[in-house]
């Protein structure tokens, strides 16, 4: 590792500390909460076996205080065999004219060559590789078991209910104010508002995300993509992007980003688990990213940014699915907010509820899928809540608005 990178440790020392962890070093650390020496052991094998062949070319650090090391695509823990080529999304139809009084500025690429991080380090990947969101045994051992890490959230998973799937047994701890429609797809597009809720106490995390279900009961299947804050898992409160699946109703498959090897990353624009910035601000400036996902070829393709291939930054193999309906399309889209908490709840969104609208109410816009016929169309959602602390609307606007959910709320301890 070159000098510009003394301040974070190398990787090679990075393997080596893991090598010689040992269970008593992390149950004395602040925030640890591994539940014993088994499961720290299943902890550093995971790193052991994901790291297993890993080249790194350049290391950087986010505002998150995550390390993103530069990885040759080719060797990342999830590219199986050759690398393919995305294809660009199929158009929706519909006038361009911005809404007026309602326009948002999109949220840059993470990643330039003109960007330093804190120690100076390039805030960029050389040509060829990917930047890798370095997982660490301080990370892992906040969390009780190997398991509860790769969940959603330590205190259970589950997808927003719908008329097909009133109640759930995760409603304990989650809730959601969302919109969805049950229709043939192979994927979606929306531009999201983006926030930074406040986490405090014993509540777990916000977020704004697309779901994409196939399945039901225990062969319920998802990908998903947005943007969170979630302390517990990257020790910061900024809202990150991130990506998420799952193959068994997220019971023992599942991860989030590049956690283990089921993603492959194919463009070094955007760090998956990396902070997002600038967020919107409450009667300002309000910011939005752009993200589709798209199935073609045996590949659930994420677009960031963009709908040409030049956007596409990579790609779940269906092969995770093990043959299950997202192998070939999924039944359902959904686009909203889900927050965890145990005794209170944190705020979803900007804290608004939906009918405070434009600047006051987080949104998701433009809101169009995929059919697994072939083309596009808009939706026509259903918008669904689970307590009155959180709202969600749909109205559909002329374009570049669209089909437009508006959802969220300040939450509470009465959720």
């Amino acid at each position: 590792m070159s000098s510009e990178n003394e301040k974070i440790k190398s990787f090679s020392e990075f393997i080596d500390s893991i090598h010689s962890a040992r269970h008593g070093q992390y149950t004395a650390k602040r925030g640890s909460q591994v539940a014993n020496e088994v499961e720290f052991t299943k902890m550093k094998e995971h790193l052991t076996n994901l790291y297993q062949g890993v080249e790194v070319l350049h290391s950087f650090i986010d505002d998150n205080g995550s390390i993103f090391d530069c990885v040759p695509i080719e060797k990342q823990p999830g590219l199986k065999g050759s690398l393919p080529k995305a294809p660009d999304l199929p158009s929706i139809k519909g006038k361009t004219s911005p809404k007026e009084n309602m326009i948002a500025t999109h949220v840059e690429a993470q990643l330039s060559t003109t960007r330093k991080d804190k120690f100076g380090n390039v805030m960029s990947c050389p040509s060829g590789t990917i930047p890798l969101r370095r997982i660490t045994l301080d990370e892992l051992t906040r969390f009780e078991t190997l398991r509860h890490f790769f969940q959603k959230s330590p205190v259970g998973s589950g997808r927003p209910p719908n008329m097909a799937s009133p109640s759930d047994a995760t409603t304990a701890t989650h809730r959601w104010a969302h919109a969805y429609e049950n229709v043939d797809n192979i994927g979606g597009h929306s531009f999201l508002n983006v926030w930074d809720p406040s986490i405090v106490g014993d509540q777990i995390f916000s977020l704004s995300q697309h779901w994409y279900v196939g399945g039901s009961g225990s062969n319920l299947q998802t990908a998903e993509v947005g943007w969170q804050v979630y302390p517990g898992k990257y020790g910061s409160a900024l809202p990150v992007f991130f990506i998420y699946w799952t193959a068994d109703a997220y019971n023992q498959t599942g991860c989030y980003n590049l956690d283990c090897s089921a993603f492959v990353q194919t463009n070094n624009s955007w760090t998956i688990g990396g902070t997002i910035s600038p967020v919107s601000i409450t009667n300002g400036a309000q910011k939005e990213i752009e993200v589709a996902f798209y199935l073609n070829q045996g590949k659930w393709w994420l677009y960031v940014g963009g709908t040409s291939s030049a956007n596409a930054i990579g790609f779940y193999p269906t092969s995770i699915y093990n043959n299950g309906a997202m192998t070939s399309k999924a039944s359902e889209i959904d686009y909203g907010g889900e927050v965890v908490g145990t005794t209170s709840w944190p705020p979803m969104g900007s804290g608004g509820f939906a009918n405070q609208g434009w600047q006051k109410a987080a949104y998701q816009r433009d809101i169009y899928y995929f059919p697994a016929t072939g083309g596009s169309n808009y939706a026509n959602l259903t918008a669904n809540q689970t307590s009155s602390c959180f709202t969600a609307t749909v109205n559909d606007y002329n374009p570049p608005w669209s089909e437009t959910v508006w959802f969220g709320g300040p939450g509470g301890s009465n959720c």
